[in-house]
């Protein structure tokens, strides 16, 4: 039985945390495999809004075991105020596990996140200033703190007495700040690690357990492609690898174990901080989508930018990932318009450009997105249709569109924030159904509307 995987097609908050939801009811095992607290997961269920930051979302099924694996990274605050936010609402965190491989972030990091973004000036990067990156320069310097070290407090201490005097220097000598004092370190964090320890254990073996006895596993993805460290628009990217090849590279099952890579794409695209974005709209358009689709970020609060659908950089998703499947999101936020367009190529100095120039990101630079224009439907709420096959035939039109250019099909089509307002197009599995599915499931006819 394969593994399925989730991952978001651009530049994130496409709303993968609804799919897995929706998907993670019939699943055995949910594992978040990478990021931090940088990025936020928003679920509504009936009149319940839930917010995740760093617990994986299918902590709402009390059967699905739930696993923070070593490839994240945490801060013990931020998550212990989360579990105290789900146990007040009566949600269990007994299925909860988390790696004691994750590495941990600690005050340093965010107090140098800030200070890196405030030095950069214009050319800052636009973090959401949580210390994810300085945890993952230590991680990769071999400086780092994990969770193993974190709930063991002799160990703790003697980790802070070796770096924290290069934190220190950092913090005096090149930003002129103050610097961090081991004791009062110790005291913030020894309640916070007392609190996690019952959590605390070997996921890899969790995992590979889960994953030989034959267990439905489901792989959350955190943030995007297009922010992924390597295969992103460096350097405004996150620091870690949010592609599906994370999900191995995270969690120690290893990439045979994967049946299903789902992509999940908004109808419109959008994007958060700094960098190149072909078809950012900048005017009432951008604004209606913004409002309509309540773009607005889950952890920081920000306003996104948004624009017409990207399809270069979705087919460009779909090679990186490897997806055998996309859930098309938010169609119900462009209901209303007379006309949708999708950006199929981009035009720079007279030149067509097909492919996402993903080993050189300044040739986005002055691109002039091309445009495929199709019909919009003037029904303004679709949200309580219950079949696919009774959305307007422009909408239907368009989803098929979108996925005949992506080479794969719309297997989920969401038109509503609630797990109940996700449509299954005709000739797809259900949800349910997708451990189950060999990868390469046929698409569905553009023609079928």
């Amino acid at each position: 039985m394969g593994a399925v995987v989730v991952v978001g097609t651009h530049w994130g908050d496409e709303a993968k945390g609804k799919f897995v939801d929706l998907i993670g009811q019939d699943a055995d095992v949910v594992i978040r495999y990478g990021g931090g607290p940088n990025a936020g997961h928003t679920v509504i269920v009936g009149e319940n809004t839930y917010k995740f930051h760093l617990i994986p979302s299918g902590i709402l099924n009390p059967k699905t075991l739930c696993i923070m694996a070593d490839g994240m990274v945490i801060d013990p605050a931020t998550l212990v105020k989360e579990m105290e936010s789900l146990t007040e609402r009566g949600i269990s965190l007994d299925n909860l596990r988390i790696s004691q491989n994750a590495h941990v972030i600690l005050p340093y990091h965010a107090k140098l996140d800030k200070l890196e973004e405030i030095a950069k000036g214009g050319a800052a990067l636009g973090t959401t200033g949580r210390g994810v990156g300085p945890c993952y320069v230590d991680k990769a310097a071999r400086l780092g703190i994990r969770m193993g070290d974190l709930v063991n407090l002799t160990r703790l201490r003697e980790k802070l007495k070796a770096v924290l005097p290069h934190k220190n220097a950092l913090l005096t000598k090149i930003y002129d700040s103050e610097p961090f004092d081991q004791e009062t370190l110790l005291a913030e964090l020894t309640p916070l690690a007392e609190k996690l320890a019952p959590y605390v254990t070997d996921t890899q073996a969790l995992a590979g357990e889960a994953q030989t006895s034959g267990k439905r596993i489901l792989f959350e993805g955190a943030q995007a492609t297009l922010l992924d460290i390597d295969g992103g628009t460096y350097p405004y990217v996150t620091s870690s690898h949010p592609i599906s090849g994370g999900a191995t590279i995270g969690t120690g099952i290893p990439p045979t174990a994967i049946g299903q890579v789902l992509g999940v794409v908004k109808a419109y695209t959008t994007r958060v901080g700094a960098g190149t974005f072909p078809t950012e709209l900048l005017d009432e358009k951008g604004d209606r989508i913004r409002e309509r689709g309540h773009e607005y970020g889950t952890t920081t609060g920000r306003p996104r930018r948004c624009g017409w659908l990207d399809t270069v950089a979705l087919r460009y998703s779909v090679r990186v990932n490897g997806l055998t499947g996309i859930c098309v999101g938010h169609l119900d936020v462009l209901a209303g318009f007379d006309k949708v367009q999708i950006c199929v190529a981009y035009r720079k100095n007279g030149v067509r450009l097909t492919e996402f120039p993903a080993g050189d990101v300044s040739l986005l630079d002055g691109c002039e997105p091309e445009y495929e224009i199709l019909p919009g439907w003037q029904d303004v709420d679709i949200t309580n249709i219950t079949r696919f096959e009774d959305l307007p035939v422009n909408a239907r039109a368009y989803v098929h569109r979108v996925a005949e250019i992506a080479g794969v099909p719309a297997v989920l089509v969401s038109i509503g924030p609630r797990r109940d307002q996700t449509l299954v197009p005709p000739g797809i599995p259900a949800p349910r159904h997708l451990f189950h599915v060999a990868s390469g499931v046929p698409v569905v006819p553009a023609n079928v509307v």
